[in-house]
Protein backbone atom coordinates (compact mmCIF):
# COMPACT_ATOMS: atom_id res chain seq x y z
CA UNK A 1 0.00 0.00 0.00
CA UNK A 2 1.31 3.35 -1.04
CA UNK A 3 0.93 5.96 1.35
CA UNK A 4 0.32 8.92 -0.09
CA UNK A 5 0.39 11.50 3.15
CA UNK A 6 2.69 10.86 6.25
CA UNK A 7 1.67 13.58 8.47
CA UNK A 8 5.08 14.81 10.89
CA UNK A 9 5.24 16.30 14.45
CA UNK A 10 7.93 16.62 16.96
CA UNK A 11 6.09 15.00 20.22
CA UNK A 12 8.56 15.58 23.68
CA UNK A 13 8.56 13.21 25.92
CA UNK A 14 9.31 13.55 29.71
CA UNK A 15 11.85 11.41 31.66
CA UNK A 16 9.92 8.12 32.44
CA UNK A 17 9.80 4.49 32.98
CA UNK A 18 8.52 1.43 30.74
CA UNK A 19 7.12 -1.71 31.92
CA UNK A 20 8.44 -4.27 29.28
CA UNK A 21 8.46 -8.07 28.36
CA UNK A 22 11.64 -8.63 26.34
CA UNK A 23 11.98 -11.47 23.92
CA UNK A 24 15.06 -13.55 23.22
CA UNK A 25 16.22 -12.36 20.02
CA UNK A 26 13.37 -10.39 17.95
CA UNK A 27 14.12 -7.78 16.22
CA UNK A 28 9.79 -7.62 15.12
CA UNK A 29 6.60 -8.12 16.06
CA UNK A 30 6.09 -11.79 14.78
CA UNK A 31 9.56 -12.93 15.96
CA UNK A 32 8.76 -11.70 19.22
CA UNK A 33 5.29 -13.22 19.52
CA UNK A 34 6.89 -16.71 18.81
CA UNK A 35 9.39 -16.48 21.80
CA UNK A 36 7.22 -14.71 24.44
CA UNK A 37 3.52 -15.38 23.09
CA UNK A 38 1.05 -13.60 22.08
CA UNK A 39 -0.68 -12.42 25.07
CA UNK A 40 1.73 -9.49 26.11
CA UNK A 41 -0.67 -6.73 24.90
CA UNK A 42 -3.48 -8.48 26.37
CA UNK A 43 -1.62 -8.15 30.09
CA UNK A 44 -0.75 -4.58 29.27
CA UNK A 45 -4.01 -3.62 28.19
CA UNK A 46 -5.66 -4.96 31.43
CA UNK A 47 -3.38 -3.58 34.08
CA UNK A 48 -6.32 -1.05 35.85
CA UNK A 49 -3.64 1.42 37.06
CA UNK A 50 -2.33 2.51 33.57
CA UNK A 51 -3.80 5.35 31.25
CA UNK A 52 -1.70 5.14 28.54
CA UNK A 53 -1.73 2.87 25.66
CA UNK A 54 0.89 0.10 25.15
CA UNK A 55 3.55 0.41 23.14
CA UNK A 56 6.09 -1.42 21.35
CA UNK A 57 9.84 -0.39 21.16
CA UNK A 58 12.96 -0.83 19.13
CA UNK A 59 15.57 -0.89 21.71
CA UNK A 60 18.70 0.51 21.21
CA UNK A 61 21.78 -2.06 22.50
CA UNK A 62 22.45 -0.04 25.81
CA UNK A 63 18.67 -1.18 27.01
CA UNK A 64 18.78 -4.71 25.74
CA UNK A 65 20.80 -6.01 28.66
CA UNK A 66 20.87 -9.40 26.48
CA UNK A 67 17.05 -9.45 25.25
CA UNK A 68 15.60 -8.39 22.15
CA UNK A 69 15.28 -5.49 20.08
CA UNK A 70 11.96 -5.16 20.20
CA UNK A 71 10.22 -5.49 23.03
CA UNK A 72 6.62 -4.36 24.32
CA UNK A 73 5.49 -2.48 27.01
CA UNK A 74 3.82 0.73 28.18
CA UNK A 75 5.29 4.37 29.52
CA UNK A 76 4.62 5.09 32.85
CA UNK A 77 5.79 8.42 35.40
CA UNK A 78 8.94 8.12 36.53
CA UNK A 79 7.18 7.77 40.36
CA UNK A 80 5.07 4.78 39.20
CA UNK A 81 5.07 2.25 42.18
CA UNK A 82 1.84 -0.04 40.44
CA UNK A 83 1.81 -3.24 39.37
CA UNK A 84 4.84 -5.23 37.40
CA UNK A 85 3.29 -8.36 35.99
CA UNK A 86 5.62 -11.22 36.79
CA UNK A 87 8.57 -11.94 33.84
CA UNK A 88 8.77 -7.91 33.48
CA UNK A 89 11.09 -5.66 33.39
CA UNK A 90 11.56 -2.14 34.81
CA UNK A 91 13.89 0.27 32.68
CA UNK A 92 14.63 4.12 32.50
CA UNK A 93 14.14 6.53 29.55
CA UNK A 94 15.44 9.95 29.23
CA UNK A 95 13.53 13.13 28.59
CA UNK A 96 13.74 13.11 24.33
CA UNK A 97 12.39 14.23 21.69
CA UNK A 98 10.65 12.30 18.96
CA UNK A 99 9.50 12.97 15.42
CA UNK A 100 6.25 11.15 15.00
CA UNK A 101 5.54 9.56 11.58
CA UNK A 102 1.62 9.21 11.52
CA UNK A 103 0.04 7.54 8.17
CA UNK A 104 -3.46 7.91 6.79
CA UNK A 105 -6.54 5.98 7.74
CA UNK A 106 -6.56 2.30 6.76
CA UNK A 107 -8.79 -0.44 6.21
CA UNK A 108 -7.70 -2.75 9.78
CA UNK A 109 -6.99 -5.61 7.16
CA UNK A 110 -3.86 -3.84 5.22
CA UNK A 111 -2.59 -3.30 8.44
CA UNK A 112 0.53 -4.15 7.31
CA UNK A 113 0.87 -2.33 3.93
CA UNK A 114 0.10 0.87 6.08
CA UNK A 115 3.36 -0.39 8.31
CA UNK A 116 5.15 -1.05 5.06
CA UNK A 117 4.35 1.87 3.63
CA UNK A 118 5.10 4.40 6.27
CA UNK A 119 8.38 2.85 6.89
CA UNK A 120 9.50 3.60 3.03
CA UNK A 121 8.04 7.79 4.05
CA UNK A 122 10.45 7.00 6.83
CA UNK A 123 13.74 5.45 5.14
CA UNK A 124 12.75 8.43 2.33
CA UNK A 125 13.18 11.24 5.28
CA UNK A 126 16.25 13.43 6.01
CA UNK A 127 15.39 14.78 9.69
CA UNK A 128 18.27 17.31 9.05
CA UNK A 129 15.98 19.47 6.93
CA UNK A 130 14.22 20.49 9.83
CA UNK A 131 17.07 20.44 12.28
CA UNK A 132 17.28 17.17 13.66
CA UNK A 133 19.02 14.07 12.90
CA UNK A 134 18.05 10.57 14.43
CA UNK A 135 19.13 9.54 18.27
CA UNK A 136 20.45 6.23 18.56
CA UNK A 137 20.40 5.86 22.03
CA UNK A 138 16.82 6.55 22.34
CA UNK A 139 14.08 3.65 21.86
CA UNK A 140 12.20 3.89 18.28
CA UNK A 141 8.10 3.58 19.63
CA UNK A 142 5.70 1.87 17.74
CA UNK A 143 1.45 2.53 18.30
CA UNK A 144 -0.81 -0.38 17.86
CA UNK A 145 -1.47 0.14 14.16
CA UNK A 146 -5.53 1.27 14.33
CA UNK A 147 -7.54 1.72 11.06
CA UNK A 148 -9.07 4.92 11.83
CA UNK A 149 -6.23 6.83 13.23
CA UNK A 150 -3.53 5.93 10.63
CA UNK A 151 -0.87 3.92 11.46
CA UNK A 152 2.43 5.99 13.95
CA UNK A 153 5.58 5.52 14.64
CA UNK A 154 7.69 7.87 16.83
CA UNK A 155 11.89 7.99 15.71
CA UNK A 156 13.71 9.66 18.43
CA UNK A 157 15.76 12.49 17.19
CA UNK A 158 18.11 15.17 18.55
CA UNK A 159 18.85 18.69 17.59
CA UNK A 160 21.54 19.51 15.02
CA UNK A 161 23.31 22.96 15.26
CA UNK A 162 23.05 23.36 11.12
CA UNK A 163 19.88 25.70 11.86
Amino acid sequence: MKTDKIFLQIIEKPQRKAIIKRGIEAREYYSYCREVGCDVWGILTSMKSLDKEPVCLWLPEEYRKGGSEYVQGVEVEMDYQGMIPEGFDVIELPKAKYLMFQGEPFAEEDFEAAIEGLWEAEKQYDPSIIGYEYDLHNPKIQLEPIGKRGYIELLPVVETKGL
